[in-house]
């Protein structure tokens, strides 16, 4: 085990969201729907995810530091710590660890609203398998290659 890393899972476990951190809960039912029409909107949200839970992607050791155990217990526990925020993460089971790292670090950098109620998911996949950050991991990638493939034989 990399010796930052006791320090940086327990700096994780700090950042969990706590009665006591909660962020901006809408007083009114009014307060409520303004923020429901920017989001609907597409308004750029004001914060990371980094600012409501203290933690810095600078903090994070690059991830040819780490072992493949040290870096999934680096995004198991940072997906928990997201969970308390109501903040889900959704990446292919085959993805590579450095790549799951990368993408899991790299929320926190990510402009997002706190859900009051339900669960925010990151997922990632932007339709465009070929573009895709998940490269050949891309859910998409096999509906869009039988995309292509069926307009070729159309041809």
């Amino acid at each position: 085990m990399h010796p930052y890393l006791p320090h940086l899972l327990s700096d994780i476990t700090a950042a969990h969201r706590t009665e006591l951190s909660l962020p901006m809960v809408a007083k009114t039912f009014e307060e409520e729907m303004e923020k429901i029409e920017r989001w609907v909107a597409g308004v750029e949200e004001p914060h990371t995810l980094g600012y409501y839970c203290g933690l810095a992607k600078e903090n994070f050791p690059p991830a040819e530091q780490l072992t493949q155990e040290d870096l999934l217990l680096v995004c198991e526990a940072l997906e928990k710590m997201m969970y308390s925020y109501n903040i889900g993460i959704d990446l292919p089971d085959e993805l590579p660890a450095p790549l799951k790292y990368g993408l899991t670090v790299g929320t926190l950098k990510e402009k997002i609203a706190i859900p009051e109620n339900g669960v925010m998911h990151f997922d990632f996949c932007t339709g465009n398998a070929p573009e895709c950050v998940l490269k050949e991991y891309c859910p998409c990638l096999k509906i869009w290659n039988q995309t292509e493939d069926d307009n070729a034989s159309d041809r």
